[in-house]
């Protein structure tokens, strides 16, 4: 039975090659047998993939799905919770208290990014170093958790800087640490739509935050407190106690699983079909006097010199920029459009709502038809439009509040398509562990960047038209599908170019040590669309 559907040809990694122009049913075909090999098998585990059934695969990696996916999705509702309740929190009196002027509260936003963008790439290094990520996550998201209930307490701007900065320190780690996880469990083919799984939760967060603000803010005068600062406080307590879970039920690796919750026959195929679908193993790499090998430097060198990076991470920032800038200020924009605070917390919910089911939609079709640009394309088309109507209209909101309010669904629904189809369209197309570990980090450290942007971009002395916010926005999502278009185009040149010679004939010129130290740039490197 087939590795992958049938009727599909296998698109495979650095190892691979197509077996012509019909499509086959490929783990059915006898060149199964000899590309396995290839990858670093022996006939024996080659042989046990080529019996695994297409119905027994997908009941592995649903095995999977209900352990690693529903895990990811709430960790990640939780950070983006936790670093955009500010937006909930300002509405409700934060800076009054605090005393805020001017940029400060822009100032507040901005702080979290400093750490958040230079700490992830050293947070994957070492995450890709350790057993059981597991433990390393849980402390991460353990000590966010206590600096956001510490944010519940501060008494002036400096003190919610210094707490703004501590969470970002700790947050670093954990979204490049769950993509990279994600590419260590499912093969290409399977990465966006479990992607996405755990993005809805990021448009969730959007929704459960301002529905959680509401009911919370009635806790005003509770222990003396204000009830901005209870928002603070029981999301951070929520937090410490996810963060306590996660020792015990985040899934480490196939190999920790075996003969606990997946059966070592099941872990088998698990590891085996990772090293033939990505052409590495999972397995640490150990020199021959058996001790692991050290980080190699070399790296950083060639992720730094890796064009499609740079590409990716303008298609990332065109979701970043407005992402974030929309997170932070739609409790102010729905204020503005004449709304309570009440009732403006509890209307960002639908615009999110949709954006969770528009990324589910966009990464069922991505994965089926295995082709990323249309779907993240299409949604910076749709932000576009809306950024382009809100540009319009926004400076008479309260006239335009039906056009101004479909906007802001609009801009929700063209958002969160973007991450998982940009994230799934990076780690396919990055070869070997160690290199998808780094250059994943890269991408959304650079990428991240527009954290930054999106804090600024909102002044208030704009309000209520924001044509600085609304006009970055758009031309972020359109620098972002020029450079969706360009990526495109540009593997498929370049695959078009390797395809002119045979398996047989690049090996006649290159030698297996070559070929391997080449990775994804191996002429028999094939990139996914």
């Amino acid at each position: 039975m087939a590795l992958e559907e049938k009727n599909s040809t296998m698109e495979r990694s650095s190892i691979f090659e197509e077996t012509g122009p019909e499509k086959v049913p490929w783990a059915s075909s006898p060149e199964y047998l000899h590309v396995s090999m290839k990858a670093g098998l022996n006939q024996e585990d080659a042989q046990f993939l080529h019996e695994i059934s297409k119905d027994e695969q997908n009941k592995i990696f649903h095995k999977v799905d209900w352990r690693l996916c529903p895990m990811l999705a709430v960790l990640y509702l939780i950070s983006h919770l936790d670093r955009a309740n500010i937006g909930n929190a300002k509405i409700e009196g934060l800076e009054k208290t605090l005393n805020m002027t001017g940029t400060d509260y822009n100032v507040a936003l901005m702080v979290f990014f400093i750490p958040y963008v230079l700490c992830e790439i050293p947070s994957n290094m070492l995450l890709s170093r350790f057993s059981k990520p597991s433990v390393y996550m849980g402390v991460l998201i353990l000590c966010w958790g206590i600096v956001m209930t510490c944010m519940g307490v501060v008494q002036s701007f400096g003190g919610l800087c210094v707490t703004r900065f501590l969470l970002g320190f700790f947050e670093a780690g954990f979204f490049p640490g769950a993509i990279y996880l994600v590419g260590q469990w499912y093969p290409p083919e399977r990465t966006q739509f479990r992607m996405a799984l755990f993005y809805c939760a990021s448009a969730a967060s959007g929704a459960f935050s301002g529905l959680l603000a509401a009911g919370i803010a009635k806790m005003n005068g509770v222990g003396n407190y204000e009830g901005w600062r209870w928002i603070f406080i029981i999301e951070g307590i929520a937090t410490v106690f996810m963060g306590v879970a996660v020792f015990w039920l985040l899934p480490d690796s196939p190999e920790h699983a075996a003969g606990r919750w997946l059966t070592h026959d099941e872990a088998r195929f698990l590891r085996l079909n990772h090293i033939v679908t990505r052409g590495m193993a999972t397995k640490k790499k150990v020199n021959p006097d058996g001790k692991k090998e050290r980080v190699k430097w070399s790296l950083f060198g060639q992720v730094a010199k890796d064009w499609q990076i740079y590409l990716q991470a303008m298609i990332f920032a065109s979701n970043a920029v407005p992402n974030y800038g929309l997170k932070f200020t739609m409790p102010q924009i729905l204020k503005n459009m004449g709304f309570t605070s009440t009732n403006a917390q509890l209307m960002t919910a639908p615009p999110y709502a949709c954006g969770a089911i528009s990324a589910l939609l966009s990464a069922l079709l991505a994965d089926r038809y295995t082709w990323r640009m249309p779907f993240i394309a299409g949604a910076q088309a749709l932000l576009i439009i809306a950024y382009a109507i809100l540009f319009a209209k926004a400076e008479a909101i309260k006239d335009n509040v039906a056009l101004c309010y479909f906007a802001v669904h609009v801009a929700c629904v063209g958002i969160y398509p973007i991450l998982p189809g940009c994230n799934a369209w990076t780690i396919n197309n990055l070869a070997g562990p160690e290199k998808r570990a780094v250059g994943i980090a890269t991408m959304i450290c650079i990428g991240n960047l527009g954290g930054i942007v999106g804090s600024f971009i909102y002044q208030e002395r704009e309000s209520p038209r924001y044509p600085t916010g609304f006009g970055t926005s758009l031309s972020f999502a359109a620098a972002g599908m020029l450079c969706a278009f360009t990526l495109e185009y540009l593997f498929w040149k370049i695959n078009s170019k390797n395809a002119e010679k045979t398996e047989d004939e690049w090996r006649a010129i290159y030698t297996e040590g070559q070929l391997e130290k080449m990775g994804d740039r191996s002429p028999l490197f094939k990139y996914h669309l």
